[in-house]
């Protein structure tokens, strides 16, 4: 046999059936998938105009600075891991003073407090001078500290709240903690916590009481609490 009439006599590979659509198999794009494909562009379409619009709006709005008024939203009450850190290193650096003191036959029974020459700043205050000629007298202050207490129903408990604050800040208001920086009748750490008292705080002695008592509160329920608590740490 020719090798003419072997190319001739050799059968045809059959060729694939095309679709209605003009594609051969099932690989083409049925209305199904179409209908998938409009759905997951609709989708990404809504989500992209979403992102754009949320960044726009968010890039518009105006911004908000906390500010010392800022204060007053804050719960000056709630408990401060740093801030008790802080007391504790303070309370630390005392027993460590007075350790060495007693080594070195100096002067026994250091005292942290110190009469600050001028009002504390931070937290968006600055510094302010004390009223020019004050002298502070921590029996004014105490009588104030025991009316302001007894309004709270806290007579009974006027001892407890009479030694912590001898022991704080000897019941004046420029008292600031030499080793934590604490400040004011009840030592306030920083002092500006008691920005949510009165804007005052630096210097009236009002304010300051007012703030350490609801901050007793708050915290530790009476005065006697709060001098349970700073027995047996040595800050409350």
């Amino acid at each position: 046999m020719s090798s003419g009439q072997q190319l001739k006599e050799r059968p045809r590979a059959s060729r694939p059936r095309r679709g209605a659509g003009g594609r051969s198999g099932s690989g083409g794009l049925t209305p199904k998938r179409i209908a998938i494909l409009s759905v997951s562009v609709a989708v990404l379409a809504g989500g992209t105009a979403f992102v754009v619009r949320t960044s726009v709006e968010h890039s518009n709005a105006p911004k908000q600075v906390l500010g010392p008024d800022s204060f007053l939203a804050l719960d000056p009450n709630a408990p401060d891991p740093e801030t008790d850190i802080l007391k504790e290193q303070a309370v630390q650096a005392l027993r460590k003073d007075r350790l060495e003191s007693t080594r070195d036959d100096r002067k026994k029974g250091l005292d942290p407090v110190e009469i600050a020459q001028k009002a504390p700043g931070g937290g968006g205050f600055t510094p302010a001078d004390f009223p020019p000629g004050s002298t502070p007298d921590p029996g004014s202050n105490k009588a104030l500290g025991k009316q302001m207490a007894e309004a709270r129903g806290w007579g009974g408990e006027w001892g407890c709240l009479e030694k912590l604050w001898d022991k704080e800040s000897h019941w004046n208001e420029r008292a600031m903690n030499r080793y934590s920086g604490a400040y004011g009748i009840p030592q306030s750490l920083p002092g500006s916590k008691m920005a949510s008292a009165g804007s005052d705080w630096q210097t009236n002695p009002a304010t300051q009481i007012k703030w350490g008592l609801g901050y007793i509160a708050g915290r530790y329920k009476t005065p006697c609490g709060a001098w349970a608590h700073s027995q047996s740490t040595g800050w409350y």
